[in-house]
C-alpha cells in the first residue's frame, strides 16, 4: 500500500462533499498538472490511502483520509466543453488526464495545519512542504504518514 496526498479547495470540493456523496465515494477529477497525472496513473492503486487536503482557504490543511477505490481511468471531464477542466487536446483515443475514484474513511476532528506541519522537524522533507510545491496530488512516506495521524489525534 502507498500513501497519498490530494489536494481539494474546500469551496470546489470538501471532505464533507465526500463524506455526504452517494456511498461515500466519488471521482477525483480535474488533476491537470503532468507530475500529478502519472502519480495518479503510474503508481497510485485500488487500496492506498490518501490525505484529504484542504487548500486555497484561510486555514490549509489534512483534514481527514480517504481511500483510493479504483485504479486510474481515463477523466472524461476533459472532454466536456462546459467542464472547467475541459482540455481540448485531450481525446477518448488518446486520454491526457485521468482520475481515480476515492472512498472517505474518517474526517479529522480538527484541521491539522500547514503552519503545524511546518514546525514538526520530522517532516521536513515532506513534498508537500517542499519551497514552490503546487502539486495537487503528492506521495506521502509511510513514516510521515504515521506521524502526521498521531498529529490528528
Amino acid at each position: 500500500m502507498r500513501y497519498w496526498l490530494m489536494k481539494s479547495e474546500p469551496d470546489v470540493f470538501s471532505i464533507t462533499d465526500l463524506e455526504n456523496s452517494p456511498h461515500q465515494t466519488a471521482p477525483w477529477e480535474g488533476v491537470r498538472n503532468y507530475q500529478a497525472r502519472n502519480f495518479i496513473r503510474d503508481q497510485m492503486r485500488s487500496g492506498d490511502r490518501a490525505y484529504f487536503y484542504h487548500s486555497s482557504c484561510t486555514t490549509p490543511g489534512i483534514a481527514g483520509i480517504m481511500e483510493i477505490t479504483r485504479d486510474a481511468y481515463p477523466d472524461d471531464s476533459a472532454w466536456d466543453p462546459d467542464s472547467p477542466y475541459y482540455d481540448p487536446k485531450s481525446r477518448a483515443a488518446a486520454p491526457r488526464w485521468y482520475m481515480v475514484d476515492v472512498r472517505w474513511l474518517l474526517t479529522f476532528e480538527r484541521i491539522v495545519t500547514l503552519t503545524e506541519l511546518r514546525r514538526h522537524p520530522k517532516l521536513e522533507s515532506m513534498t508537500l512542504l517542499r519551497r514552490g510545491n503546487r502539486l495537487s496530488v503528492m506521495p506521502v512516506g509511510a513514516k510521515e504518514w504515521r506521524f502526521i495521524e498521531k498529529l490528528a489525534v
